[in-house]
């Protein structure tokens, strides 16, 4: 089996190339060392012919594979694309945490006595994972932490879908309990965000948050 695997950013320069072919891989799991570029950056995300998946994906001949560094800012991040809880929570891995909390925001079905088809949600995208990391710093100060790692959608949110993802690990497990929940309230209130619910036979813009 060959596939096409391709780098962006960091990642090209690291690797000397952008594009090349490789053999015998059965998932996405498989590409990182196959490339022989050493240990896999934390966040790293995996495209399949344009769509992000999970790493268990299987591959076909002729798929390509797309390496995505993490953004600036890496673990504040805003997508269009389906949320992974497995990225987030690796985003917070650390030696010293003995605790992971995390959180996930779906789309439920009904609200406000309405019938939801879907969710948009619209950002002030460059101030929107600023704010995210001054929460995080205000989160650290507030508690004893590891890592902060939120991640949250943009556009078409379809029911059952994730809106946000939150991880915060921590030495202790009151801590990273309570700085979880304390950051998807400070989200809802200060993050540039804002979420329209769609209905049968209307919509309504929510403000921001989640």
């Amino acid at each position: 089996m060959r596939v096409t695997v391709r780098l962006f950013a960091g990642l090209r320069e690291r690797a000397g190339w952008s594009q090349r072919e490789i053999d015998d891989v059965a998932r996405v799991a498989d590409v990182w060392n196959a490339l022989d570029l050493g240990d896999e950056p934390p966040g790293l995300l995996y495209a399949l012919n344009k769509t992000y998946v999970e790493r268990d994906r299987e591959l076909a001949d002729g798929d390509e594979v797309a390496l995505i560094p993490p953004v600036s800012g890496g673990a504040f991040r805003l997508s269009e694309q389906p949320l992974s809880l497995e990225v987030v929570a690796a985003e917070v891995a650390s030696d010293e945490a003995g605790a992971v909390a995390t959180f996930v925001g779906t789309t439920r079905v009904h609200s406000r006595g309405r019938t939801v088809t879907h969710l948009d949600y619209e950002a002030y995208e460059g101030m929107a994972e600023q704010v995210m990391a001054e929460i995080a710093e205000e989160l650290k100060a507030r508690y004893e932490l590891c890592e902060v790692a939120i991640h949250h959608r943009i556009g078409h949110v379809a029911i059952g879908e994730r809106s946000v993802v939150i991880a915060v690990s921590a030495p202790h497990r009151q801590d990273a309990l309570a700085a979880c929940s304390d950051a998807i309230g400070t989200l809802k209130e200060k993050v540039p965000l804002w979420k329209k619910e769609v209905y049968v036979g209307g919509e309504e813009w929510i403000g921001r948050g989640s």
